[in-house]
């Protein structure tokens, strides 16, 4: 094939002799391989593995990524296996391919399982050799390049995919020119009326601005030269998709955006371009607000340029790009510059820093998540674009997502730090921990050493890492506290048979975890906590693998379950009812939450089926220490001042006020207000009551139960 001899005649020109002759080797590998295949255009299918090969050669990789590239599907498309490559190209190749390779000899439960789990398995691949992604990059680019064959379903799904995961991963790796293709490929497939309509508006504008833009060219370099700046001048497009993004987010019409077309100045050194930046500042005036210095402060992906936009003639705004060839080669080519360069320019290696940052943030994410879906949602969070810069208190700069809070600036420092903050100072005021961050912000992060996370961070947190970490943390504590429960259940349901946990033998529970699921005992405890297994069956199937044949288990009146209220996720307050100490409850055994409790007459029961067997005779604790949430309603006569005297009862009480509501105004003379206190216990709330009932506005007042 000509294809395959002139990519091995360009190779030449950087790789040893060997490398080409075992790249020539792996060519007829694939060729065997693939030998009768074809792709949906027609063409032989040896075709795709040689074009992705061809893509990584611009980017100069070695041998082993390419050999790799030349060999990326022959695991999933034909008989070959791991160990065979691994025979005849080496391990490292095997590993490359493997990890781009799909797992589609597992079967899973759904597409997005397997969507998901192709994903995490194909970056934690990554995040041991990068090269990985850059051969499944140059795989996803020829794939969209040549989708037009596919049904329109397919296009569309593949397109999606290829704009919600690929083109932010080639952007996160600083590929730019592949990041900007990938997107307006997936644009033209998914909007295909759109990506027509709008190109044709971007050809007839470049029509009628190309004489406007050469003078504005010809401009900057006159008058950087006069300056005595050596500058390479040239144009640059927007590309399609970030001109559509832009009207889309911005609400505009096309006439409105006028960063179409802007200019690139490329100089020598850093010192140059914040010269060109002055002397571009004298010619035109720059719009205030508009100039981003990604010098001082980088891109996460190693980006850096200046970026200003200038008030050109014609009221026309020109966004100008300044930057020296070094970085112009890490903004095209990303990571894939540390092979296409063989420099030791200390930017390459900042940014190689970076992207190992990255990737090890990967490995860590998805060791905390439950599962691949899990972790495809906190990566998808990750690769989010806007970025904004914060401080910490020693001055060290940190790039977090926009939105981002002060959760998620804390589990950027350190896990410890995020699972231990209780407040937060921003630019030394005190501030929530919900607050967004903005750009130059100074954050400190307070700790105690007894905090721990709060589910409802997981409603404002944006980074994946914070997400992971907190769900991770949570799942640990609840898998803790539903162990504790499930002992206590199942040692009150031993105790009707007489017996209790620490006479049960060891015998008992290995028969038991042979003839099922689980690893170990604790997980078969966490079960019954969690209601995913009945604590009167385990009790009696743990018996009946302890006892003689023909033995009868006895049974017995055994006593309530004691609760304080305190135990955490595993016994949950039922939110209809909100029983407090002195109530008299029932507790609810529901799947996957634990245990639920509820007060003896809450309505919410009467609606329910109920299992006789999920159903535990439990009571309050008399040393309860906690304060305990109840709803109660008041209707008052409408006067002045009314609102401050019920407070000031409430408050002189002991009690503290967690939310209040009133009804709308309807013009009458009374108003019910509607109030969450927190209470020690019955007596504590019937106290509240009485207070109450004594001020003269107060006409009527009752809990609210359901």
């Amino acid at each position: 094939m000509q294809a395959a001899a002139t990519l091995f005649q360009e190779l030449s020109g950087y790789l040893k002799p060997d490398d080409v002759a075992q790249l020539e080797s792996a060519y007829q590998f694939s060729e065997r391989a693939h030998q009768g295949q074809f792709r949906v255009s027609g063409e032989p299918y040896i075709s795709h593995p040689l074009a992705v090969a061809n893509i990584l050669a611009k980017w100069h990789l070695d041998s082993q990524a390419l050999t790799a590239a030349l060999l990326h599907d022959v695991m999933e498309d034909t008989a070959v296996s791991k160990a065979d490559i691994s025979k005849h190209f080496g391990k490292p190749v095997a590993e490359l391919v493997d990890g781009v390779s799909k797992l589609d000899k597992i079967e899973f439960q759904t597409h997005e399982d397997a969507q998901a789990e192709n994903f995490r398995k194909m970056l934690l691949a990554m995040a041991r050799d990068v090269r990985v992604m850059l051969i499944k990059l140059a795989d996803r680019l020829h794939n969209m390049r040549t989708l037009e064959g596919l049904a329109q379903d397919k296009r569309r799904r593949i397109a999606r995919e290829t704009l919600e995961i690929y083109a932010p991963i080639a952007n996160r790796l600083g590929l730019n020119s592949i990041y900007q293709e990938l997107e307006d490929l997936s644009f033209r497939y998914l909007y295909p009326r759109r990506y027509q309509v709008l190109s044709k508006a971007v050809r007839a504008a470049r029509g009628n601005r190309r004489e406007v833009v050469g003078k504005i060219r010809e401009a900057i370099q006159r008058r950087l030269a006069d300056a005595g700046v050596e500058a390479t001048v040239t144009g640059r497009e927007k590309n399609l998709y970030s001109i559509y993004s832009k009207m889309h987010d911005k609400h505009l019409s096309f006439a409105n955006v006028h960063d179409i077309y802007g200019v690139r100045v490329i100089v020598k050194d850093v010192a140059t371009c914040y010269l060109a930046l002055g002397t571009l500042h004298g010619l035109y005036k720059p719009i205030p607000g508009k100039f981003k210095d990604y010098i001082a402060i980088a891109k996460a992906n190693g980006y850096q340029s200046l970026h200003t936009t200038l008030f050109g003639p014609f009221s026309m705004p020109i966004e100008v790009q300044i930057r020296t060839l070094d970085m112009h080669k890490i903004a095209e080519a990303g990571v894939a510059s540390h092979w296409l360069y063989k420099s030791s320019d200390a930017s390459l290696s900042e940014l190689q820093k970076k992207t190992h940052r990255w990737l090890q943030s990967l490995i860590e994410m998805q060791s905390e998540s439950g599962d691949a879906v899990e972790f495809l949602e906190h990566l998808k969070v990750d690769l989010f674009p806007d970025e904004v810069y914060v401080f910490t208190p020693k001055g060290r700069i940190m790039t977090l997502p926009r939105g981002a809070t002060a959760v998620d600036f804390a589990y950027a420092v350190h896990t410890d730090i995020g699972n231990r903050c209780v407040a937060v100072k921003i630019n030394d005021e005190l501030m929530p921990l919900r607050t967004e961050l903005r750009n130059g912000d100074r954050i400190e992060i307070i700790t105690a050493a007894h905090a721990k996370p709060n589910p409802t961070w997981l409603n404002y947190v944006v980074t994946g890492k914070a997400r992971s970490h907190i769900r991770h943390f949570l799942r640990t504590m609840r898998f803790q506290e539903s162990v504790q429960l499930g002992e206590r259940l199942l040692n009150q349901a031993l105790a009707a048979m007489q017996t209790n946990l620490a006479e049960i033998g060891e015998g008992p529970w290995e028969k038991m975890l042979k003839e099922t699921a689980a690893k170990s005992s604790t997980d078969i405890l966490a079960d019954i906590g969690l209601g995913k297994r009945l604590a009167v069956v385990v009790a009696r199937q743990l018996l009946a693998r302890g006892l003689d044949d023909g033995e009868a288990v006895e049974l017995r009146p055994s006593g309530p379950v004691v609760i304080r209220g305190s135990e955490g996720m595993a016994v949950q307050l039922a939110k209809c009812c909100r029983p407090i100490p002195g109530d008299p409850i029932i507790g609810m055994i529901t799947k996957g939450h634990g245990m639920i409790v509820h007060t003896h007459d809450c309505p919410a029961l009467a609606k329910m089926r109920l299992d006789p067997d999920k159903i535990l005779d439990i009571e309050w604790s008399p040393d309860t220490k906690k304060v305990f949430d109840v709803n109660i309603k008041i209707m008052v006569a409408n006067q002045r001042g009314v609102l401050a005297k019920v407070a000031a009862e409430i408050a002189e009480n002991g009690s503290n006020i967690e939310n209040v509501a009133m009804d709308p105004q309807d013009g009458s003379h009374y108003t019910t207000m509607h109030f969450t206190l927190e209470v020690m216990n019955r007596t504590h709330l019937a106290r509240i009551l009485r207070s109450l009932r004594r001020v003269p506005e107060v006409m009527r007042i009752a809990r609210v139960k359901g």
